[in-house]
């Protein structure tokens, strides 16, 4: 497979999530690249986004399952066109994640063109980019797919270094319920914008706020929160009578959903209520786990250099694999500007990263 070539063709396609011309486009690009092989392609829908499965066996307990995603957050026209500077290519899902989703098709490929005894497959989700409800519907028509190890190029930025931790991100909703006045006479009212607010300063008592511009902590393995979208009031001279706040969570290991409970309920001002809107699970990988160790030293013989763990604060959608038993390895290319407009991979980080597959999968093989 020509890896560049491919992954200029689906940053071609504009798969802003929700836009479904464009990406049953991808999905059928991606359906016709294997007609000539031995692999199954199943377009699955069932929502208003697809999954596109590929895999080379019958059975839904695989070896290796590849994941990842083919939306895109929106961008200018421009950046669908991309363009490749020295070691760089530019373009909306260069780095999040076209390019390893090319990868991915590119290890299928090649297990299936070597024919390695290895049950493997790759399941590409549309709608990553809002939550992920396809590959939701998916796992839950297929509740027996498992997979000893589960391999994730979600996580962006360094390929010098595995992820082995995610947080859990919580999205929690703070309602505020006031009385209407007109605005010259408060006292008649109460205002739900003001005790949406006090709520707030509370929460902000327990998780402080961080910023680029304030001291950065040394240790960022803590839980942390921010004021993810906020509405209250319909005009200047009434007292609102009604407010609420979406707050994204992001908690470590160390913290549950019933502790981040017990916080809020401490925090509510009267007439101010929340509702999980959703909660999901961290992800923990034992960094002495034979198959991490094995594909960490693959790792450090293509790229010559020693490669790091690290903690990420976001969440992957290989949690359900994790919660089953698989074995995640998360790790993934080289780039920056991730949803910016000078959004960019290294390409030569995105050929390594394909190496490293091969290599981990031929060892899976021959060892099996």
């Amino acid at each position: 497979m020509d890896l560049v070539a491919t992954i200029q063709d689906l940053i071609r396609f504009r798969t802003i999530t929700g836009n479904a011309k464009e990406i049953k486009q991808a999905c059928d690009y991606i359906k016709n690249k294997f007609t000539a092989t031995d692999v199954s392609v199943e377009i699955f829908q069932s929502t208003a986004s697809p999954v596109i499965f590929l895999r080379n066996t019958d059975s839904l307990e695989f070896d290796v399952l590849v994941l990842g995603h083919i939306d895109v957050v929106p961008a200018d026209d421009a950046m669908f066109e991309p363009v490749i500077k020295g070691e760089n290519m530019y373009g909306r899902g260069t780095l999040d994640m076209k390019s390893f989703a090319a990868v991915a098709l590119n290890s299928m490929e090649y297990v299936s063109t070597h024919k390695l005894p290895l049950k493997f497959g790759v399941i590409l989700s549309t709608d990553e980019e809002k939550g992920s409800k396809s590959t939701d519907s998916f796992l839950t028509a297929y509740p027996q797919i498992k997979a000893k190890i589960v391999l994730d190029n979600d996580v962006g930025g360094d390929i010098t270094k595995i992820v082995t931790k995610c947080k859990n991100p919580v999205f929690v909703k703070l309602i505020a319920t006031g009385k209407e006045a007109h605005s010259s006479t408060p006292w008649s009212g109460i205002d739900a914008n003001e005790i949406l607010l006090q709520t707030w300063q509370n929460i902000r008592q327990i998780y402080p706020y961080y910023a680029a511009d304030l001291p950065q902590p040394q240790n960022t393995w803590f839980d942390t929160v921010h004021m993810a979208k906020i509405e209250g009031g319909q005009v200047s001279n009434i007292i609102s009578n009604y407010a609420e706040a979406l707050l994204d969570f992001r908690l470590t290991e160390n913290s549950t959903v019933e502790d981040l409970e017990k916080n809020l309920q401490k925090c509510l001002v009267k007439g101010v209520e929340y509702k999980i809107v959703s909660a999901s699970t961290p992800v923990v990988i034992d960094e002495n786990n034979p198959y991490i160790l094995d594909y960490k030293r693959f790792a450090e013989h293509i790229l010559g250099q020693p490669i790091e763990f690290e903690h990420i604060g976001g969440a992957t959608d290989s949690r359900t694999f994790a919660l089953k038993g698989s074995t995640v390895i998360m790790h993934s290319g080289s780039g920056d500007g991730m949803h910016a407009s000078d959004e960019f991979v290294n390409l030569n980080s995105v050929k390594q990263i394909a190496d490293i597959q091969i290599k981990f999968l031929e060892h899976l093989a021959q060892h099996k």
